[in-house]
């Protein structure tokens, strides 16, 4: 059953997936289902200073009554998402050992226009810093 929710969420990863390609990267590929999670996009950009795959998260709310989208991207979601890159990579052998993670926020509504958009490349959460 799809609900509101999904639906903003799909909405939400078709906003961003069209934001990466105008920005130059490549999407390799949405929504990659493993036992441990999802990963919404995996995509390359040649033109940036990081080598290899990029893993990337979207979260999208329609307001920032319950917090920012960022927000949602918390430690529980982190090790689901780590776990799932993880799978990523065993059942790609050939990808490159090189990646990283960005999160996409997405503000905004599906039947508006204009979504605030905002990338945060090469996350890392606080407790995983040297």
């Amino acid at each position: 059953m799809i609900t509101d929710s999904n639906k903003v969420g799909q909405w939400g990863e078709r906003i961003a997936a069209e934001y990466l390609e105008r920005t130059g990267y490549t999407i390799l590929t949405r929504n990659y289902h493993t036992p441990t999670g999802e990963i919404d996009l995996v995509a390359v950009n040649p033109d940036t200073r990081v080598a290899g795959l990029i893993f990337v998260e979207v979260k999208t709310r329609t307001s920032h009554k319950h917090g920012y989208p960022e927000e949602g991207v918390n430690k529980k979601k982190w090790d689901r998402l780590q776990a799932a890159i993880q799978s990523y990579l065993a059942s790609h052998p050939d990808a490159s050992d090189e990646w990283c993670v960005d999160v996409i926020a997405i503000v905004g509504q599906p039947d508006r226009k204009d979504p605030r958009i905002q990338h945060f490349e090469n996350v890392v959460m606080a407790d995983e810093r040297y």
